[in-house]
């Protein structure tokens, strides 16, 4: 399972590799954004401001100080001496079926072959603590050197984690880690996007579009994830920091991403009036846009998430949907993938590592979607942006 560790290397700067890939269409696959239940919520800012120039919003799980993941670098003779290792790579995801997911795997593999790491397996949970903790086992008789993975739930899948470890595997988490473990020690590092930065961006885009005056509701995931919990008290701090004339008159949680309608026919009916919407991430936002668009009030009712999708990514080009605080999730593939490097080498990691908030808006939907993918922005959005 281990490799022989080699003499310690300096690190030195080296810039993220972009991948190129084909176009992807429209889709309207869930999208978590990668979330864990089971985790005292961290992450205060005190102004309320959004996550900007690379600034980090968020600290992790146990309160660990955020890493920019733009600083985890390499050396050429570490990637050359990772290249002669034959690791092997291993990718348990909670779910798999969706944009965010696509990318972060992508970034991971795109990262393994430049190493050349082999990338084994890639399980998809399906939102099932059982079906991952399976998965974890199933991964394990293949002898991975490294698993890269998001828990479906912290507690539940504890053991099985904590048994990837104990038998040598170097184990790097996806915006949380499973309860009872020490980075370190039993895991390499977590590596996040700025939730509450990205929630912050989010009252922003409402905020700035009201100026700073009016009724806002939220339709918020009503569970104790991470991750979720995080972008709805972003947004909730930023707006009582920076708007404090706008009031948030209604708060419709939901658990179920799929029909996210009725928690917006249910605000509309109380408020029909109401100024701006917040949704927790982009699936519920196309529910809460269903329910605006029937009652005819696209258009007269600011709304902003979090997460560029790609049924988000048109709503915002066609001016839909004022914007989102965007995740990386390719670049926080890259950035698992190099921690998982320096930890067979033997080097020192950070706990916690973030991706930052990036703001997107219908003036730079097409930049941002290449920025998020790494790829160019397809047809059917630069179209839709024109």
């Amino acid at each position: 399972m281990k490799k022989k560790i080699f003499a310690a290397l300096l690190v030195a700067v080296m810039a993220f590799t972009l991948a190129a890939c084909g176009n992807q269409e429209p889709s309207s696959d869930p999208q978590t954004g990668g979330s864990s239940a089971g985790t005292e919520q961290q992450g205060q800012v005190s102004d309320g401001a959004a996550g900007v120039d690379g600034e980090i919003r968020t600290t992790g799980p146990n309160g660990e100080q955020g890493v920019n993941a733009n600083t985890i670098q390499l050396t050429d003779a570490q990637k050359d001496e990772i290249k002669a290792g034959g690791y092997k790579v291993a990718i348990v995801m909670h779910y798999g079926g969706n944009d965010w997911a696509t990318a972060q795997i992508n970034g991971i593999k795109d990262t393994c072959a430049e190493l050349g790491m082999e990338v084994i397996a890639v399980t998809d949970a399906n939102f099932s603590a059982e079906q991952q903790v399976s998965d974890i086992e199933t991964v394990l008789a293949l002898d991975p050197d490294v698993i890269i993975s998001i828990p479906v739930d912290a507690t539940a899948s504890a053991d099985a984690y904590m048994q990837a470890s104990k038998a040598g595997v170097k184990i790097v988490f996806m915006d949380n880690v499973a309860a009872g473990m020490t980075a370190g020690q039993d895991y390499v590092s977590c590596v996040s996007a700025d939730g509450y930065g990205n929630g912050c961006v989010a009252a922003e885009l409402i905020g700035e579009k009201l100026g700073g005056e009016g009724e806002v509701a939220m339709v918020y995931y009503d569970a104790d994830f991470f991750a979720t919990n995080l972008r709805d008290q972003g947004f909730k701090d930023t707006m009582a920091a920076k708007f404090p004339n706008i009031k948030i008159v209604s708060e419709q949680g939901f658990t179920d991403e799929n029909g996210c309608n009725e928690q917006a026919d249910a605000i509309l009916t109380q408020y029909p009036n109401i100024d701006g919407i917040y949704a927790s991430w982009d699936i519920p936002m196309e529910g809460v846009l269903s329910s605006v668009r029937a009652a005819g009030l696209e258009g007269q009712i600011a709304l902003a998430t979090i997460d560029l999708g790609n049924n988000m990514a048109l709503e915002i080009a066609k001016g839909a949907v004022l914007g989102v605080g965007a995740q990386l999730p390719y670049d926080q593939g890259v950035a698992e993938t190099k921690l998982a490097a320096l930890s067979l080498l033997g080097e020192e990691t950070p706990a916690f590592v973030v991706c930052p908030a990036l703001r997107v808006e219908t003036a730079n939907v097409c930049e941002a979607y290449e920025t998020v993918y790494h790829i160019d922005a397809p047809d059917w959005l630069t179209e839709a942006a024109q």
